[in-house]
């Protein structure tokens, strides 16, 4: 077949359309939506019925790169700091200590069972050291479970914060190992901190920078502002690596500056790029499926369980329970958080850096890593609402949506609406408005009642099933809101 730009867009278009629908009929029954991509690039590679020959890491690399930045500036967007406060160093003591443990435990495993140096047994656990919660949520969203505690928080922020430093451990091993016995590790450890520094202060400076330019730039067509933050949002982590920070770790904290900032079209803007960052997982999915040969895997078949094993059962629970030493926890806490040390995408692309830098054993490498994901995906990402629910820390998702106020206009206004539903076991339901202990600072706007929208008064009587949407200045109100309506959280 000639391979022409038409060719190259018909065959991209038709593996996308099939990941999105098998995503859609098969993630009601638990199975993460990225081993469903994963598995649709294997069989469209060369060993699989699609016969697409792709064996180019290089170009494999620069598609993760771009769409790992995406997808934490997304991820970033959607922190909000009022429920990452409380868990903020519970979470950094987890992707940073943790990432490291997990790496020297498994490194020293890796060491003993193969006949890989020290050297590279720790690259290899370098690479598959840090999360990705990705899959995580959308599992449990699709369920609509929630997670007692501040789990999905510390979660969360853990997964987005946790790939700085698996690629600056990734990185650093493979220096070592192309110059061993020339270069010392202890030559990287100012370097790190001069990475993680740099990159930090990148991030909060361009976070506040973007929303500022958003704001003060007015553009002639609403369309630009998309394009005006992506380019800022690239520029941020080039330019942060240029000058020798993480880039990663720039553009999760940009994200998360931005996040919580107010800033015109800023309803649109976060749709727009957590439909983006959805099209990076799938694409960055699609093409590292197309870049492993499964027939490659089957000689390491035995070593990759051991090593898989080992990082489920024993080295990412010892690092989640040292890291968590500090912090007030439950065992069960613990249990559930040890379990969720899910890998995915992340791992994969730092795979290729050894490739491409000639490691001598990096093919080895990479197909151990591959084994590793799916094994961690099928097992961990399938069972993760079973284990809360059989550690008791699952309940249902009651987050009330919310609208904040004035933010399409970047307006600095603090009122926000919420939706509430009203069930059975609700002490409003019967009860007029002007009966209820309601906050004076708070005020139910709309009744969405089947459909028909009621205008209240504090003579409307509320009924089960009613969805109200309320005005409050804060979550302190929302509080008080909800012990109003006899609404448990």
């Amino acid at each position: 077949m000639n391979l022409s730009i038409e060719n190259i867009l018909l065959g991209a278009s038709i593996l996308l359309l099939i990941s999105i629908l098998l995503s859609k009929s098969l993630g009601k029954y638990g199975i993460p939506a990225l081993i469903l991509f994963l598995l649709v690039g294997m069989l469209a590679g060369s060993e699989g019925i699609g016969n697409i020959h792709f064996d180019d890491p290089g170009s494999a690399q620069s598609v993760g790169i771009v769409a790992l930045t995406i997808i934490l500036f997304s991820g970033g967007l959607d922190t909000r700091w009022e429920t990452t406060k409380p868990i903020l160093w519970r979470g950094v003591s987890l992707s940073t200590l943790g990432v490291f443990i997990t790496a020297l435990l498994l490194g020293l495993f890796i060491w003993r069972i193969t006949d890989f140096t020290f050297l590279e047994a720790m690259l290899l656990a370098s690479i598959v050291s840090s999360t990705d919660a990705a899959a995580v949520f959308s599992i449990l969203r699709s369920k609509n479970i929630g997670l007692k505690h501040n789990l999905r928080p510390t979660l969360e922020l853990e997964s987005g914060s946790n790939d700085p430093m698996a690629y600056f451990l990734t990185i650093s091993f493979t220096y070592l190992v192309m110059n061993e016995g020339e270069a010392s590790i202890w030559q990287l450890v100012p370097m790190f901190f001069l990475q993680m520094s740099i990159g930090a202060v990148m991030g909060i400076a361009m976070g506040r920078l973007m929303a500022w330019a958003i704001n003060r730039i007015k553009l002639l067509q609403d369309g630009l502002y998309p394009a005006l933050s992506l380019g800022m949002l690239i520029f941020t982590f080039a330019f942060t690596t240029v000058i020798n920070g993480n880039g990663f770790l720039a553009v999760y904290i940009a994200g998360v500056m931005m996040g919580n900032r107010n800033f015109i079209h800023k309803g649109s803007l976060t749709k727009f790029y957590d439909g983006l960052a959805w099209l990076m997982q799938i694409v960055i999915f699609l093409t590292l499926g197309l870049l492993v040969f499964p027939s490659q895997m089957i000689p390491v078949l035995g070593t990759g369980v051991f090593i898989s094993l080992f990082l489920m059962f024993v080295a990412r629970p010892i690092s989640v329970f040292i890291s968590l030493i500090p912090f007030r926890s439950t065992l069960w806490d613990k249990l559930y958080i040890s379990w969720v040390g899910l890998r995915g995408a992340v791992p994969i692309v730092f795979a290729t850096y050894p490739l491409l830098a000639g490691v001598g054993k990096a093919d080895m490498m990479f197909n151990i890593v591959f084994f590793i994901v799916l094994t961690s995906v099928m097992l961990q990402g399938t069972t993760l609402t079973v284990v809360a629910r059989w550690l008791g820390l699952s309940r249902r998702d009651r987050s009330p949506k919310r609208f904040q106020l004035g933010e399409e206009m970047g307006l600095d206004m603090k009122n926000a609406l919420v939706e509430l539903d009203l069930t059975k076991e609700s002490m409003a339901v019967g009860r007029s408005i002007v009966e209820l202990q309601f906050p004076k600072t708070a005020l139910i706007v709309l009744i969405n009642r089947g459909g028909k929208y009621v205008t209240p008064n504090g003579a409307t009587v509320l009924e089960e099933s009613d969805k109200l949407l309320v005005m409050i200045d804060n979550d302190g109100e929302l509080e008080k809101v909800n012990q109003a309506l006899g609404i448990t959280a």
